[in-house]
């Protein structure tokens, strides 16, 4: 029955699926995972690098995280060359809000905007979904002022702080504490809904993306230079909410951090 209905993206089945878009989400299935996890101090995204051959000269430039804006960072699953058009796009929008308005872009009306150009290639025939998840980490912190007679109220909006946003290949998102894309994400989240807790520390989080990412990995031995690991926190030298930073980790922290995961000394708090 299905082959009937899955060589056209605007064609249901008679179930009301569409066969392609379940396709696109499959192959993600099988991609390098990706991890997310969001603190009061910052959001941290890990992220497996696949090494396809020893011989493979490896890039300078991270694979798997990119950054959008100086407060807005994604994790990649699926297929890489899908995944930089999209990610151009989002750089350009970010950009092209700053320009318009002074102010860095919102992270939700980023991920909205890039979800729109998603699910586009699944509505209109002569196109294919893009095989492509995000993680998207960011911050956003939004203020408005209210004229009384006595005076000015300044209140602050209940989605300001710290955000962790997922998508898919259907043009669907939706906001996580914690999550996980890619390969093995069922067993990633299962570890995630037993350890994970809002008030963990940012370390704490670091800690607990490795040993998410060393359980759905298929070698037993955590290796730095298969991780990629980025965080989304307040700069250490200026703590307040208008120095947000996005920084990737050190080869030295990953070290650090693949050799506690090994050792399976984890403490997540």
């Amino acid at each position: 029955m299905a082959r009937r209905y899955d060589s056209h993206t605007t064609t249901f089945s008679p179930e009301g699926r569409l066969y392609q878009v379940e396709y696109a989400i499959e192959a993600i299935s099988h991609a390098g995972a990706a991890v997310g996890l969001r603190t009061n101090e910052g959001v941290v995204l890990a992220a497996e690098k696949k090494i396809l051959s020893k011989l493979l000269e490896t890039s300078v430039a991270s694979e798997k995280m990119c950054k959008l804006d100086d407060h807005v960072a994604v994790a990649v699953a699926g297929i890489n060359s899908d995944a930089n058009l999209l990610i151009n796009s989002a750089r350009l929008f970010a950009q092209r809000y700053a320009a318009g308005y002074s102010e860095p872009v919102p992270i939700e009306q980023l991920v909205h905007h890039l979800c729109d150009q998603k699910q586009g290639y699944t509505q209109f025939g002569g196109l294919r979904p893009f095989g492509v998840s995000f993680l998207f980490a960011g911050w956003y912190c939004f203020f408005f002022t209210l004229l009384t007679c006595l005076d000015f109220l300044c209140y602050r909006d209940k989605s300001s702080g710290f955000q962790l946003y997922q998508s898919d290949p259907s043009g669907n998102y939706a906001g996580w504490t914690a999550t996980a894309i890619g390969a093995n994400n069922q067993a990633a989240q299962a570890i995630l809904k037993s350890e994970y807790a809002p008030s963990m520390s940012l370390n704490a989080a670091r800690k607990l993306a490795l040993k998410v990412l060393k359980q759905t990995m298929d070698s037993t031995i955590l290796m730095p230079e298969k991780v990629e690991m980025c965080e989304v926190a307040r700069a250490h030298e200026v703590p307040s909410e208008k120095h947000i930073r996005f920084r990737m980790a050190s080869d030295k922290e990953l070290e650090e951090l693949c050799g506690l995961a090994n050792s399976a000394t984890l403490p997540t708090s």
